[in-house]
C-alpha cells in the first residue's frame, strides 16, 4: 500500500517590496534597538499628532480673529446705518416743519401740536424749540416733562448754559443749512446734542427750529438687538468720552479691554460723535493649555497603562470574592428571617420565594416559582379584590404603609397579612420586577380590635355634629360611614352623598362615579388623599335647604380609596343674604326719592313757568274773543303755544315719574347719548337754580351699552348734582361755575373696550380723608346728607362690571377741581349704527 502524500503547507500571500524592505531592515537590528524603536515609534506618532493639532489650532485661531474683526466691523456699520437713516428722516421732517413756520402755515399752538406728535413718535427726541433770529424762544415743547410753553420762557434753573448750542446756532445762521451741535450734558446731566434747522424767510435768517436728541436713546432704540447681543456698541465724543453704550459695568468694576475695535463716524451729524464696536477673543490661552495638558495626559497614560492592567486584574479578583461573600450572606439572612419574601417580574410571574414565605403558605418553592395569577394562596372568595391589589402593585401604586390582604394556606386555613412592595433594579438601573415582603398580622388585628372602643368614642363625637358627615368607597360606591345628621336628612342611602356631591340622584354607581372611577384609576392613592378639600354650596330641593359642602379623598382603614363629605346647613345665612339684597334694591329707590325730594322746590318753580304761560295765553284769548278782536289764525297760533306749554309741563312730570318709578334693575340695549340727555334734562333745573353751567360732549358712533338706563342715569345725575352743590357751596366766581360731562370710548388692557363717563368740575375738590371714605355707606360731608349716594353709585357701576374712581385736579400745588369717572363695558354684538340717533357733536348747556 502506497503512503499517503504529505499535506502541503498553506501558501503565504505575496509581500510587497515595501514589506520585504522593512522586514529585512528590522531583522538586522539588535533586540535592544528593536525594543527602543518599539517604544519610540508610538511616541513619534504622538508627537506628529500633537504637531498637527497645534498647527490646526493655530490656523483656526488666526481665522477666528479675522472673522471676529470682520463681524465687529459689520455690526458697527449696521448700527451706524440705522442711526444715520433715523437722523436723516428726522431732519427731513424738521425741514418740513421749518418751511411751514416760515410760510406761516402753522402758528405757535399748531407748532406745539406738531412737536408733541413728533416727539411722541420719536423717543430719541427729548424736545423741540422755535427761536427767532435773536434766539428768543417763541414756543417750546419738552418730551421728558410734557410741558408746552408759548413765548419767551426764562431759565430759572441757575445752571451755566453750555456753549455747544450757541455755536451750533451761529453756524446754522452762517451756513443757512441744518447744523448739529457737539454733544453736551443737559440740566438732568444726560448726554444730548441738538440739530439747528435755519428758518429762511426769502433768504433772510428768521430764526431756527431746534430739536434735541438723547444720545442714550439713539443707542437704545436704533442699535439692532442682534447687534447688541453679539458686540458692545459705544457712542463717544471727540474727546473719547463715553456718552452711551449697550452694556453697563457694575459699580467699581472696570471693563475688560477689547481685542477688536472698529470706529465709524455718526453721519450726518459730523459733530465729533463716533460709533465704536467692541469685540473679544473667545479662545485666549487655548493653544498653550491644550498642548500642556495633552503632553501631561500622554505622559501619565504611558505609566497608567502598565499599572492599570495589573491593578484591574487584582481588583477584579477581589470584587469576585466579595460578591460571593455578599451572595452567601444575603441568602443566609433571607433563609433565617421570619418575613416572607416573594419576587415577581413585570408581568406578575413569581420568580423567587424564600423559605419563610413557603412556611407561611404551606406551599413548596417548586409549586410557586413560575406561577401566574390567580396564585394558589388566594382565597376563592377574594379573587377580584386580590387581583385589583396585584394590578395596583404592578403599576407602582401601592401605598408606602403597605396593604392588608388575606392569605390561604395549603390546608385551607386563612390568615391576615400585610404586604410591602419595592421595585427590583438591575445593575443598569432598569426595573426588572417587584420584591414583596409579607408579615403575619393576625395578632396585630386582635390588638386593633381592642382599639375599636376608642373608635366608638370618636364616632360619638361625629354623631353629635350638626353637619352631615359621610364617607363613600369610590370603587364599590358603598357608604362606609354616615353620622346622625346625615341619616336624619338623607337616611342610610348613598344617594344623599351623590346629591351633595353634585351627582344625579338616580342609580348612584352609574351616575355619580361611573366615569370618575375610570379617571381616577391611574392616579396614586397618596396624591389623591394629599389634595386639598373642595368647597361649594348646594341646594337640595326635597329638603328646601342650602348646604356648604366640602369633599376630599382619603384612604379608608382597609386601604380602599374613599371620598369624605361634610355638609353644613347654611339656609339661614342664604336667607339673610337674600334679605340684604332686597334692602339694597330698596336703597336705590330711596336714593332716587331723596334726590327728587331735594329737587322738589326747583321742579315746582320749573312747572310754574309753563302753567303761568298757559294762564296768560288763555286770559288773552278770552279778552280778545269777548271784544271780537282776534282773527282765526291768531287764535290757532295762541292755542298751539298753549299746547306746547302744557306738553312741556307734562314732559317734566313724565321724566320725574320714570326716574322714581323703576326699582327692579332691567338690563337692555341703551345708548350713552340718550342716558346723558335724560340725566342733563333732569339736572338742568338744579343747575339753573344754582347758576352753574354744564358742557356736554358725547363721542360719535359709540357702541351699544347693555345696562339698566335708569340706574346709569341715576349715577350721572348724582355726580352732576354733587358737582353743582360743591361749586355753589364754595361760592365760586362765575368763571369757575362750570361742569364738563364727557363720554368717550376707551380701551385698556385690564377692562378691554369700555365707554368712559367723566364729570369734571372747577370746585374746591375733596380732602384726602374724604377720598378714602367717600364710598362708605352712610358717610357724608353734608349736614343733611344720608351718605348713600356715592356708595349706591359704586354698587350700581360694579354690578355692571364697571369701575368708578375720583381724583383731585391740581394747578401746581393747589387744587383746581375734582373729576369723577366711571367705565361701562360695551356690547360688541351691537353698534350705534343699528340705533341711529342725532349726530354726535359736542353740546353745551349754560345755566340761565
Amino acid at each position: 500500500m502506497q503512503p499517503s502524500p504529505l499535506p502541503t503547507p498553506p501558501s503565504r500571500p505575496a509581500r510587497s517590496w515595501v514589506q520585504r524592505l522593512f522586514g529585512r531592515w528590522w531583522r538586522r537590528q539588535s533586540p535592544a534597538r528593536q525594543d527602543r524603536f518599539a517604544t519610540l515609534g508610538p511616541l513619534v506618532s504622538v508627537l506628529l499628532f500633537l504637531a498637527a493639532i497645534i498647527s490646526t489650532f493655530w490656523y483656526l485661531r488666526n481665522e477666528e480673529i479675522e472673522r471676529e474683526q470682520a463681524s465687529v466691523k459689520r455690526d458697527a456699520e449696521v448700527a451706524q446705518q440705522q442711526i444715520r437713516l433715523r437722523l436723516i428722516e428726522n431732519q427731513e421732517q424738521l425741514v418740513r416743519i421749518a418751511r411751514e413756520i416760515v410760510t406761516r402755515t402753522i402758528d405757535q399752538e399748531d407748532f406745539l401740536e406738531q412737536a408733541s406728535s413728533f416727539t411722541r413718535e420719536r423717543p430719541e427726541v427729548t424736545g423741540m424749540v422755535w427761536v427767532d433770529a435773536h434766539r428768543t424762544r417763541r414756543a417750546s415743547y419738552s418730551a421728558t416733562t410734557f410741558q408746552a410753553e408759548l413765548g419767551a420762557a426764562p431759565d430759572n434753573s441757575g445752571a451755566p448754559r453750555p456753549p455747544e448750542p450757541d455755536a451750533a446756532f451761529d453756524t446754522a445762521r452762517e451756513l443757512r443749512q441744518p447744523v448739529y451741535s457737539r454733544p453736551f450734558n443737559d440740566r438732568f446731566d444726560n448726554a444730548v446734542f441738538q440739530v439747528h434747522v435755519p428758518l429762511l424767510d426769502r433768504s433772510n435768517f428768521a430764526g431756527a427750529l431746534v430739536a434735541e436728541y438723547s444720545v442714550e436713546a439713539l443707542v437704545r432704540y436704533f442699535v439692532p438687538a442682534e447687534v447688541s447681543n453679539r458686540h458692545a456698541i459705544t457712542l463717544l465724543d471727540a474727546n473719547d468720552r463715553i456718552l452711551a453704550s449697550t452694556v453697563s459695568n457694575l459699580p467699581g468694576n472696570s471693563s475688560r479691554k477689547p481685542q477688536f475695535v472698529h470706529e465709524v463716524p455718526v453721519a450726518p451729524a459730523g459733530n465729533g460723535l463716533v460709533l465704536r464696536g467692541h469685540g473679544y477673543r473667545t479662545s485666549v490661552g487655548l493653544i498653550g493649555n491644550t498642548l500642556f495638558w495633552m503632553v501631561v495626559a500622554l505622559s501619565v497614560l504611558t505609566v497608567w497603562m502598565l499599572l492599570g492592567t495589573w491593578r484591574h486584574m487584582r481588583r477584579r479578583l477581589q470584587m469576585q470574592n466579595a460578591l460571593i461573600l455578599e451572595t452567601n450572606f444575603r441568602r443566609a439572612m433571607e433563609n433565617s428571617m421570619l418575613t416572607g419574601m416573594r419576587a415577581m417580574d413585570l408581568e406578575g410571574r413569581i420568580t423567587y420565594v424564600n423559605p419563610a414565605f413557603c412556611a407561611m403558605t404551606g406551599f413548596l418553592e417548586a409549586e410557586l416559582i413560575g406561577r401566574r395569577p390567580p396564585f394558589p394562596y388566594w382565597p376563592p372568595d377574594r379573587f377580584e379584590e386580590n387581583n385589583r391589589l396585584l394590578q395596583q402593585e404592578l403599576q407602582g401604586r401601592s401605598p408606602a404603609g403597605g396593604i392588608e390582604v388575606r392569605v390561604m394556606r395549603k390546608d385551607g386555613s386563612v390568615f391576615d397579612s400585610r404586604m410591602y412592595v419595592s421595585p427590583l433594579i438591575d445593575p443598569k438601573g432598569q426595573q426588572t420586577g417587584w420584591m414583596t415582603s409579607m408579615t403575619n398580622i393576625t395578632e396585630a388585628k386582635r390588638i386593633r380590635d381592642q382599639l375599636s372602643a376608642s373608635h366608638e368614642r370618636f364616632t360619638t363625637v361625629l354623631e353629635g355634629l350638626d353637619a352631615a358627615v359621610s364617607v363613600l368607597s369610590v370603587q364599590q360606591a358603598e357608604l362606609l360611614f354616615a353620622n346622625r345628621s346625615y341619616r336624619l336628612w338623607f337616611g342610610a342611602d348613598a344617594q344623599g352623598h351623590a346629591l351633595l356631591a353634585g351627582g344625579d340622584p338616580g342609580p348612584f354607581r352609574n351616575s355619580e362615579f361611573g366615569d370618575s372611577i375610570e379617571s381616577l384609576g391611574g392616579l396614586p392613592t397618596t396624591e389623591l388623599t394629599e389634595a386639598g378639600s373642595d368647597s361649594r354650596e348646594v341646594f337640595i330641593e326635597p329638603l328646601r335647604k342650602w348646604f356648604d359642602v366640602r369633599t376630599r379623598y382619603l384612604q379608608w382603614t382597609d386601604g380602599r380609596l374613599a371620598q369624605m363629605l361634610i355638609a353644613t346647613d347654611i339656609t339661614a345665612r342664604r336667607n339673610a343674604e337674600s334679605l340684604a339684597a332686597n334692602q339694597a334694591e330698596k336703597a336705590q329707590v330711596t336714593s332716587r326719592l331723596v334726590t327728587m325730594g331735594e329737587m322738589a322746590s326747583s321742579v315746582a318753580h320749573e312747572l310754574n313757568q309753563p302753567l303761568t304761560a298757559i294762564a296768560n295765553y288763555c286770559n288773552g284769548m278770552v279778552s280778545r274773543v269777548k271784544n271780537d278782536a282776534i282773527a282765526k289764525d291768531d287764535l290757532i297760533a295762541a292755542l298751539e303755544k298753549t299746547s306746547r306749554q302744557a306738553q312741556r309741563a307734562g314732559q317734566i312730570i313724565h321724566r320725574i315719574r320714570a326716574f322714581v318709578k323703576r326699582s327692579e334693575p332691567v338690563r337692555q340695549p341703551a345708548q350713552a347719548r340718550q342716558i346723558v340727555e335724560d340725566a342733563v334734562e333732569l339736572a338742568g333745573i338744579e343747575l339753573r337754580r344754582r347758576n352753574v353751567a354744564i358742557q356736554v360732549y358725547v363721542a360719535q358712533r359709540l357702541p351699544v351699552l347693555m345696562v339698566d338706563p335708569i340706574l346709569i342715569e341715576q349715577v350721572v345725575l348724582n355726580l352732576v348734582k354733587n358737582a353743582a352743590e360743591a361749586i355753589d357751596n364754595a361760592q365760586l366766581p362765575p368763571a369757575r361755575r362750570n361742569i364738563e360731562l364727557r363720554v368717550v370710548p376707551r380701551h385698556t388692557p385690564e377692562e378691554g373696550g369700555v365707554i368712559e363717563f367723566t364729570v369734571t368740575d372747577m370746585g374746591p375738590g375733596l380732602k384726602e380723608d374724604v377720598l378714602s371714605r367717600m364710598y362708605e355707606a352712610f358717610f357724608s360731608t353734608k349736614t343733611d346728607g344720608l351718605g348713600i349716594g356715592l356708595s349706591l353709585c359704586r354698587s350700581i357701576i360694579e354690578s355692571h362690571r364697571g369701575r368708578i374712581k375720583a381724583q383731585n385736579l391740581y394747578n401746581g400745588s393747589s387744587v383746581s377741581g375734582c373729576r369723577f369717572s366711571f367705565t361701562l363695558p360695551v356690547d360688541t354684538s351691537r353698534s350705534e349704527a343699528e340705533h341711529p340717533t342725532k349726530p354726535a357733536t359736542p353740546q353745551s348747556s349754560i345755566a340761565s
